[in-house]
């Protein structure tokens, strides 16, 4: 035993002192790939000298005599000598002809991938490569040698010229020509699906216009992933996918480093997906009026229908009409295109700084070695700005000892915003959280035009960043359903906001998404203007100077009870409908199962939005808390969820009541520990590096992830695009909160400030005999809100009787001469 110990030693010793032992790794690799380089270079220029030297050159090749290799009386023409000369004559004239210069290039390719310049699928290439020259050796010796004059050799070489005639011989000229055209659709499929779309242009050029609507466009990615695109007139408008996180894989007995991907697709992996084309709507006409729901038919039980007079006296049955489409109204609306948001240069590439990586590892491990914590492996996955060291600890190593030694590491990387995770949830492994020296912007492009985005069936998906691995990174509203962003000045909290808001800008039409705006800064959110009469929902105004996004203390309590008071009314049609969320409800109005004679809509997802809660609660403090908590507890099922953002997360300011209801919790760099746990129920938002970075609390777990950057400028180029199209007359009209003060005989209603359609519509009552909220509606086309008030107003005055659930109302006044006496003594002639 201990003579085969010397012996390693002495070998070991001898390794050092040759030098060796510092020849492994990247050193082997960059040397080699290197010297590849320089010999492909070193091809590619003899076999351009031997096209224009083969002639001179030819006697020499094929009549070789002694001596001749070493060119002493330089007879050999070709610029390389005779190296090149005999080289060249082997590989063109002997094998491939003209395609043989695909070699040195593919020598090349592998010398980019051994020096690290670039990553890159060898087998993958080798096999396009492989069949371009074989097929590109058979076309040229069939058919392009024989045009060439003073040929000296077969422009295929004898490969090509060979594998002709013998298939020639077969089959006969127009089957190898069948072949080769065979060969060159299938490898051109296989490289892009929009070859299959040549070809039925080609077969049926007219199919191709009628089924434009699904046309689609197969598109290379950032990092070679093929996704598809529509097919839109907008040139910038690709759709691409991020790129597959990168993981360095260090061995610590070798001090190699292996840059390996995270298990994710290849990169010409092809996934498809059919999206219809969008006609820009300013080149289309305006669109007649829609008629209102109550319109058409509805289904009054299961199995049976009733039959509905329209205006033009035709008798409709439900069972011929097609379902509700809450989009019609706004048929023509375009969806916000890619190329209003910006690209940046480093954005969503892959490129590892191995010096840094190797720097860092190095001093994870020697400062963990100076306490007596040994490591076994070290693997590091490069993210957008942070890199994870994910760490295996010895036998018997204590991860308490780990935990105890973050300020060393942080003071021996120089680095701020050091986190340790012991242990990573899963996996068995320590993880060290590393900010990047050069970190890379996330932009809000490359995550909107993710595959994952594009694709997705989240009912309000929230697009908000990159994780460490690179993966994008989205949540669903509706499921949360509702979120705390907390988080210092500028450390990326009103980004955030709006990274939220562009994203479901980008996914949603104004027929199923309304926002509240509440911005006590009066400054945030002012941006969101331009979009009243598509996503915006407030309270009716008491004047034209009011503003849709809410300022004020005494109106932002009058807007929460407001919300509060949708809420129940929604409550209370879901009720009607013997169903238990919005989805249901909404899909039984789609399918006409609903009658809106008995005040069912269509109901649309309501998020709310407060910047600055702090500021609110130190202002009006109950008033503010109490709805924002009944919302909390209570609206998730009726579609209506909450977003409050505040810089100051104090126990004063999110209580108790709030934690408890606010599932979701999205954390920007703090001040203090204090304040993470307060947020988090732990530390580590005041471990955080700022500018975006954030930690969000998913299942339990915290996630950190790098927040998309989305500008102001970005922001009014989206808004600008969207309120330059068609829209509603107006903000959505919230209900009128209910004043507890007026008690609760006779409606809430103010007999004395009556609408200006109080007269109106009580006539329309008389002449109909018809109690109903949505004939009111339809008649006047005002919101249903506004509807609802004149009826009570109309209670209030005797006009009509009060509410039977579902069923219309009784009418009071039979007569005209009545109605007229009555609206003379409340002056609403």
């Amino acid at each position: 035993m201990s003579k085969g110990i010397k012996k390693k030693k002495s070998k070991t010793s001898f390794k050092v002192a040759l030098g060796f032992d510092k020849f492994t790794g990247e050193k082997t690799n960059f040397t080699v790939g290197i010297t590849l380089f320089f010999l492909s270079v070193v091809m590619i220029i003899c076999f351009i000298s031997y096209f224009t030297t083969a002639a001179s050159d030819q006697s020499l090749l094929e009549h070789p005599m002694p001596g001749d290799f070493f060119n002493k009386d330089r007879a050999f023409q070709n610029i390389c000598g005779s190296w090149g000369a005999y080289t060249s004559y082997f590989l063109i004239a002997c094998c491939f002809g003209y395609s043989a210069i695909l070699i040195p290039v593919f020598m090349m390719l592998i010398s980019f991938k051994m020096i690290g310049v670039y990553k890159l699928n060898l087998l993958k290439w080798f096999f396009c490569m492989m069949l371009v020259m074989i097929w590109s050796s058979i076309f040229l010796a069939e058919y392009i040698n024989p045009l060439m004059l003073d040929k000296v050799f077969n422009a295929g070489g004898n490969h090509g010229a060979y594998i002709a005639s013998m298939t020639e011989n077969i089959i006969g000229t127009p089957g190898l020509t069948a072949i080769l055209i065979l060969t060159a659709i299938l490898f051109l499929v296989y490289l892009t699906s929009e070859t299959i779309y040549f070809i039925r242009k080609i077969f049926n050029p007219l199919k191709l216009v009628t089924d434009k609507v699904s046309f689609t466009i197969t598109n290379l990615g950032k990092d070679g992933d093929k996704t598809d695109a529509p097919a839109s007139e907008d040139a910038n408008n690709d759709v691409y996918d991020d790129p597959s996180s990168q993981i360095v894989n260090f061995n610590l007995k070798t001090d190699q480093a292996e840059v390996v991907d995270n298990g994710y697709m290849d990169e010409n992996e092809d996934v498809t997906e059919e999206q219809p084309l969008q006609d820009d709507y300013k080149s289309v006409t305006p669109m007649e009026p829609v008629a209102d729901s109550s319109d058409v038919g509805f289904e009054v039980e299961s199995g049976t229908t009733e039959d509905v007079s329209t205006n033009s006296g035709i008798t409709t049955s439900v069972a011929d009409l097609s379902p509700y489409d809450p989009k019609a109204e706004l048929s023509r609306y375009k969806y916000p295109t890619l190329d209003l948001l910006k690209k940046y240069e480093d954005d969503g590439k892959s490129f590892i700084d191995m010096d840094e990586q190797r720097k860092n590892k190095d001093r994870i491990v020697q400062v963990l070695g100076n306490f007596g914590v040994k490591v076994e492996s070290i693997k590091a996955t490069v993210g957008p700005t942070i890199t994870l060291y994910e760490i295996t600890l010895a036998p018997g190593i204590k991860i308490s000892k780990v935990r105890s030694l973050e300020d060393d590491i942080a003071l021996s990387l120089a680095a701020l915003g050091i986190r340790i995770i012991a242990p990573i949830p899963g996996r068995g492994t320590i993880g060290i959280e590393v900010p990047n020296a050069n970190p890379r912007v996330v932009s809000m492009e490359s995550i909107l035009s993710s595959k994952k985005f594009q694709e997705t069936t989240m009912a309000l998906p929230l697009a908000l960043g990159k994780t460490i691995s690179n993966d994008i990174y989205m949540v669903d509203l509706a499921k949360i359903p509702h979120l705390l962003v907390a988080g210092a000045t500028g450390q990326g909290k009103s980004v955030g906001l709006n990274a939220i808001i562009t994203s479901l800008l980008y996914k949603k039409h104004p027929a199923e998404l309304k926002f509240v705006l509440v911005d006590p800064k009066m400054v945030e959110f002012s941006i969101y203007k331009p979009l009243q009469n598509h996503f915006l929902a407030q309270i009716p105004p008491e004047s034209d100077a009011d503003e849709p996004i809410i300022t004020d203390v005494k109106k932002v309590v009058k807007t929460l009870n407001s919300v509060c008071q949708e809420m129940d009314d929604r409550y209370n049609l879901l009720k009607l409908a013997n169903v238990r969320k919005l989805e249901e409800y909404n899909e039984k109005f789609t399918k006409r199962q609903l009658n809106p004679e008995n005040g069912h809509r269509f109901l649309p997802y309501i998020v709310v939005i407060i910047d600055e809660y702090g500021d609110l609660i130190m202002t009006a403090g109950k008033e503010i808390e109490l709805p924002i908590a009944r919302i909390a507890q209570k609206a998730r099922a009726v579609g209506i969820h909450m977003i409050i953002a505040t810089q100051r997360p104090t126990v004063n300011i999110i209580t108790g009541t709030i934690k408890a209801n606010f599932p979701g919790r999205m954390a920007f760099k703090v001040m203090s520990s204090v304040d993470s746990k307060t947020i988090l129920d732990g530390t580590g938002a005041n471990q955080l590096i700022g500018r975006g970075d954030m930690l969000i609390l998913d299942k339990g777990t915290p996630v950190r992830v790098q927040c998309a950057f989305v500008d102001t400028p970005e922001v009014i180029a989206i808004n600008k695009f969207i309120a330059d199209q068609p829209g509603y007359n107006g903000p959505l009209e919230l209900p009128e909160p209910i004043n507890t003060e007026e008690g609760s005989g006779g409606g809430t209603e103010d007999i004395g400030n009556l609408d200006p359609l109080f007269s109106e519509a009580a006539h329309v009552i008389i002449n109909t005999q018809q109690g109903s909220t949505s004939l009111i509606q339809r008649k006047f086309s005002i919101g249903y809100n506004r509807a609802g008030r004149l009826m009570d107003q109309l209670e209030k005055a005797g006009v009509v009787g009060a509410a039977h659930g579902s069923k219309p109302r009784d009418v009071l006044i039979q007569d005209e001469e009545t109605l007229q006496s009555l609206l003379n003594t409340l002056g609403a002639n």
